[in-house]
């Protein structure tokens, strides 16, 4: 704990937010939030749905409570009932002591097939990905609709392999979210989605106050979407598919979505906190 608190403390001094991808459930949540209390750091509790799973209320509770009591405290979800990580990670050290039915909410990656104990046990000497079926849709749905959480989607692609929140977190929360069960307003989902993130990290990272906002003098990111038509498409299979209903995306004031598809254009830069 003392060195979670000095990590806290310095990023207390910088004004940045500590990310935290939480572990050992409403008890470690609750010495975390004391430990950047004690310091005064911003905190960021990351995948409040994954991390929290089937506590998801208690976490959404603990973290709206710190808020009142006046903690700098934020955090966000993804729009899946499903995780992903590499199936050599410690998550998976007692592995062997599993019950038998435990292992088909695991799907290995490229196959796509539910693991028994002996095909988890190929892939973890083997090495890889796996995709966790572990939560509800009602957990996704609350963990989506609560006011604590932005939008977040953390994806990526190795060699093919991916989770479908690359490709299809916004269109998945704009389709099925907002426009065909009415959890969210499309305002509220755009909010989550662009200007809360940016509100986050600008203390942090000054040029994120250009970011999330459609202003002049705003950087010239957009996205055009059809509300009545996007939708994701990308599956734990292939996450690469992309979203329908989205035909135009400009970066920095150039297309690279044009009509739907990819051009040339990478105008993309990294944005970073200055040096301190």
């Amino acid at each position: 704990m003392a060195e979670l608190e000095r990590m806290f403390a310095v990023a207390g001094e910088r004004g940045a937010p500590v990310h935290i991808h939480m572990r050992n459930g409403p008890a470690g949540l609750d010495s975390t939030i004391a430990a950047a209390g004690r310091v005064g750091a911003p905190l960021h509790i990351v995948h409040v749905n994954s991390s929290a799973g089937d506590d998801l209320e208690a976490f959404l509770a603990r973290i709206a409570a710190a808020r009142v009591g006046g903690q700098d405290i934020t955090t966000e979800t993804y729009p899946y009932g499903a995780g992903m990580t590499e199936i050599q990670s410690a998550l998976f050290d007692d592995w062997e002591s599993w019950p038998d039915e435990l292992f088909p909410q695991h799907q290995l990656l490229p196959s796509g097939e539910r693991a028994t104990r002996e095909t988890f046990a190929e892939a973890r000497a083997r090495g890889g990905y796996v995709i966790i079926h572990s939560r509800t849709e009602e957990l996704t749905r609350a963990a989506v609709a609560s006011p604590l959480t932005m939008i977040a989607s953390d994806g990526f692609m190795m060699d093919g392999v991916g989770h479908p929140r690359t490709s299809g977190t916004f269109s998945r929360v704009l389709g099925c979210y907002v426009r065909d069960e009415g959890l969210l307003t499309l305002p509220q989902a755009i909010q989550k989605m662009t200007l809360e993130p940016a509100r986050r990290l600008e203390a942090w990272v000054p040029s994120m106050a250009n970011k999330g906002r459609i202003r002049a003098g705003a950087d010239a990111d957009l996205t055009v979407f059809d509300p009545a038509t996007v939708n994701d498409r990308s599956t734990y299979v292939d996450a690469a598919i992309p979203a329908d209903g989205i035909p135009y995306v400009i970066v920095g004031g150039e297309l690279v979505v044009d009509g739907g598809e990819l051009t040339d254009a990478r105008p993309g830069r990294p944005v970073r906190a200055p040096v301190r």
